[in-house]
């Protein structure tokens, strides 16, 4: 029972996570299918039809007009936060927005993080937030308020099929703290912090900035193969690579390495850096496979978000909170199904402690 691996604890429309095949399903459609095809707006229609308009273009009018509401939370923004890390300076944010259970909480709720995060970086630069603008798509607009500028397409096109890839992925810690929080009927809001709390832990949303560390330690692809041998001689994990539920290739990853491959460098991608990470995932695999051949351990998702999100311009403290900024739609989603539910989620646990004298 350690873990709660094996244990169905909901049923769910939402997504279903085929670790033995690698695939990913979102509301009846393959991953495959969703990313880098469709935008964040679309995937919110298919997770959210009860509660949101059930067209794209209605969702994306009014989650411009939330973004506009969001941002004037940035107002508080003070030295205070800025102590903070961007996940925990984000949290804080996200907590002064209002409960509830109704369509413009939990439109408040997806829109926030796009604009909290965009904003905790450029302070933390020291420079003013860049306002929203309602008439953009919502990974169009995270952009401009991270850089101030208007984004290209292709980082546009990035960004919608990383937030689209991250949107849900099963009954994972957060979300799963996310119903049970929905299931006391506490609000959207609460919902979503606390599933932020649990997305900050390092075992489940806080890894892919140290992908980054390992590229920048071995430098160039001849260095990969040697400097790999090394770490595993001393038992350090490489970042980037196996997969709890996962017994092949996370589907994510290849969604994500097409998008890179897309990217280009109209969009921000150094060549150069894709090329040293592609030649350390071969030599890594290699290596994997020879030394731990009973273990699965092959690429996760991990790894390519951290070279997409480095370079659309994110810092790597931040990646956790642009994680956040497209998991909450399946928060916010998996929320309201259990809020339909009516049922309060209430396990019993096994005591193993002393007897009562």
């Amino acid at each position: 029972m350690s873990g709660l691996d094996d244990v169905i604890a909901a049923e769910t429309r939402l997504s279903e996570v085929d670790g033995a095949n690698g695939l990913l399903v979102i509301c009846g459609h393959s991953l495959d299918s969703l990313a880098g095809q469709v935008g964040y707006e679309d995937v919110l229609a298919l997770l959210l039809p009860e509660l949101l308009f059930p067209s794209a273009e209605a969702i994306r009018a009014e989650l411009g007009q939330a973004r506009m509401l969001a941002f004037q939370q940035t107002a508080h923004i003070d030295g205070g936060l800025l102590r903070l890390s961007v996940t925990e300076a984000l949290r804080a944010l996200m907590a002064r927005l209002p409960d509830g259970e109704d369509r413009s909480a939990a439109l408040l709720q997806i829109a926030a993080p796009a604009v909290f995060v965009p904003a905790l970086v450029r302070a933390r630069a020291g420079k003013a937030p860049v306002p929203p603008h309602a008439g953009r798509g919502h990974a169009e607009d995270m952009l401009a308020m991270l850089t101030g500028a208007q984004p290209a397409p292709e980082a546009v096109r990035a960004l919608d099929t990383y937030l689209v890839t991250v949107s849900d992925h099963g009954l994972n810690a957060s979300t799963f703290t996310a119903r049970v929080v929905a299931s006391t009927r506490a609000g959207y809001a609460s919902a979503v912090l606390a599933a932020l709390g649990a997305l900050k832990g390092p075992l489940h949303g806080g890894a892919p900035g140290p992908v980054l560390d390992m590229l920048d330690a071995i430098g160039t692809p001849a260095n990969a193969a040697r400097w790999i041998e090394a770490a595993l001689g001393r038992g350090e994990r490489l970042m980037g690579f196996g997969h709890r539920i996962y017994r092949v290739r996370d589907p994510r990853a290849d969604a994500l390495k097409s998008a890179l491959g897309r990217l280009g460098a109209a969009g921000g991608m150094d060549a150069a850096r894709l090329a040293l990470a592609e030649a350390i995932e071969r030599d890594a695999l290699t290596a994997l496979r020879a030394a731990k051949p009973d273990r699965v351990l092959e690429t996760n998702v991990e790894y390519f978000t951290a070279l997409l999100l480095e370079a659309l311009g994110f810092p790597r403290d931040a990646f956790t909170g642009v994680f956040a900024a497209g998991r909450v739609g399946g928060w916010v989603a998996h929320a309201h199904e259990q809020i339909e539910t009516g049922r309060l989620i209430r396990p019993q646990s096994r005591y193993v402690g002393p007897k009562a004298a």
